[in-house]
């Protein structure tokens, strides 16, 4: 039995291809109860839920490589048990998890070792944290036929500031270990391995070097076939679009209530990118457009961490924790494609166009105030103009000219609430516009930009947007790259 370890990742390669072969077994989450303790014994051991979501070939071959993955694995604690393992202070970490899984076949077995990254998660007023860790895993090779269990034995979880400057090393806030409780076998999945052609008359299994610079999994070419000097080469450019550029503006986002001062600190940020997509509203036309063509999406850039806002409460003066604040401020900008609008105009005209985007830049904002969970907020703020142009009018071409665009910008606020609780993962994001009257349509003399004004602008038209997980090209490994594509909003199935 060889356990293989990861040259490369290509997190969503299995994601991406589709929903898998036959050969899968998606297990769905396996769930444990763990008791966790920090390495220096201090705090003594807590409570942790423990959940593990991986697919695993049903059938494999000997002397074939067995691809598990990619992995998802949370770990849930209580925010008092996790507070008591932290340093005083720490309000923002990114964790590494190190899941120990035992391999074992024919009364033999082998231990793996999987590493899977959360990305920077918020330590909250109150209530369970839930730290998300995903990853790719090594391939597992087994030399003789027989069922092949996979188990978690322990886990280790390190936790470190989300504020530290990446190109320096410090020390971990905390290191804590969580043993499965008694009565918990650990159990992921079973894999069938029959005798395949990669075996001799011994069972002992052909080697299939990982190729430099490969991933490691179980495709064909990884497997037989050695890259050419141009696959080894290759050092693919997760996130084609610039790091944004632009001042932050959180003045949209909640604001602290008078008090002492918030203690303000500034950051480099990390740059990361993902896939966007939206749907836009016309309330006056009742009717919608897609904002980001979903078959050439542009990316949103990203540069995650640049600016920390907070400030304990006062235990003597403020009990409640109403003063407590923390407020994280990520700089974003993305380039829209044209979107193509087909609208019924006063209700009986058919009307084509294309609508460009000239958007400034982003300011995403996230945190919490107070104690109560219900004050967490999540804010995105930004200008964005509109310019309409390649008009037809029940088909007939309509000429507006080159400069037909509203009269100034308009503001977009943007709320994720729960349901975007991180940069890093994503999520959606819903908000209303007031789009403003248009200028300079028309051409010879002719002025439509009332016929625009009175069909578009006004008050009233939603917004909504979903962005996908981020990828951090720095460290391809713990992150989602390439980018995960993003849902349109309102398509997914309510569970």
């Amino acid at each position: 039995m060889r356990v293989a370890s990861v040259a490369g990742l290509a997190l969503l390669a299995g994601l991406l291809s589709g929903g898998g072969s036959a050969a899968d077994e998606s297990t769905g989450p396996a769930g444990f109860s763990a008791s966790c303790g920090a390495e220096d014994g201090d705090a003594g051991t807590v409570t942790a839920a423990v959940g593990v979501s991986v697919d695993v070939p049903a059938t494999g071959e000997a002397g074939r490589p067995v691809q598990p993955g990619p992995v998802t694995l949370t770990v849930t604690l209580s925010r008092a048990d996790l507070a008591g393992l932290l340093p005083e202070g720490a309000e923002a970490f990114v964790s590494r998890a190190s899941l120990k899984v035992m391999v074992a076949q024919n009364g033999d077995s082998a231990e793996a070792s999987w590493e899977l990254h959360a990305p920077s998660t918020l330590l909250p007023a109150d209530g369970d944290v839930v730290l998300v860790h995903s990853g790719d895993v090594p391939y597992v090779t087994l030399g003789s036929a027989g069922d092949v269990d996979f188990s978690v034995k322990e886990l280790k979880i390190e936790l470190r500031s989300a504020t530290a400057e990446p190109e320096k090393t410090t020390p971990p806030l905390t290191t804590m270990t969580c043993r499965l409780d008694e009565g918990e076998d650990g159990h992921l999945a079973t894999t069938r391995v029959t005798d395949g052609p990669g075996t001799g008359p011994s069972g002992t299994p052909e080697t299939f070097p990982t190729p430099a610079g490969g991933s490691g999994r179980a495709k064909d070419k990884d497997i037989a076939v050695e890259p050419t000097d141009a696959e080894d080469e290759a050092d693919p450019d997760y996130c084609p679009v610039e790091p944004p550029v632009g001042e932050m503006d959180s003045s949209k986002a909640p604001q602290p209530s008078p008090g002492r001062p918030v203690n303000v600190i500034e950051l480099p940020g990390a740059f990361m990118c993902a896939n966007v997509l939206g749907l836009a509203n016309v309330q006056k036309l009742n009717g919608a457009m897609v904002v980001n063509d979903p078959d050439h999406p542009a990316l949103i850039s990203v540069l995650s961490t640049k600016r920390i806002s907070s400030r304990e409460a006062d235990d003597w003066e403020d009990p409640e924790g109403r003063g407590r604040y923390l407020r994280i401020d990520n700089l974003a900008n993305i380039d829209l494609p044209d979107a193509d609008s087909t609208f019924l105009t006063f209700g009986f005209q058919p009307v084509t166009a294309k609508v460009s985007f000239e958007t400034g830049p982003m300011t995403i904002s996230i945190g919490n105030i107070g104690y109560d969970l219900d004050a967490a907020f999540s804010t995105v703020y930004f200008k964005q103009s509109l310019r309409i142009h390649d008009v037809k009018v029940n088909g007939t071409p309509l000429d507006v000219g080159n400069n037909c665009r509203t009269v100034k910008p308009f503001e977009v606020v943007l709320n994720g609430g729960s349901a975007y609780t991180n940069v890093a993962l994503g999520g959606r994001l819903d908000g209303e516009v007031t789009i403003p009257p248009f200028s300079g349509c028309g051409t010879g003399g002719e002025d439509l930009n009332p016929l625009f004004t009175a069909a578009i602008s006004g008050p009233g038209n939603r917004i909504f947007m979903n962005q996908a997980p981020t990828c951090y090209p720095a460290f391809p490994e713990s992150s989602y790259c390439p980018p995960a594509p993003a849902e349109l909003p309102g398509t997914k199935p309510k569970s």
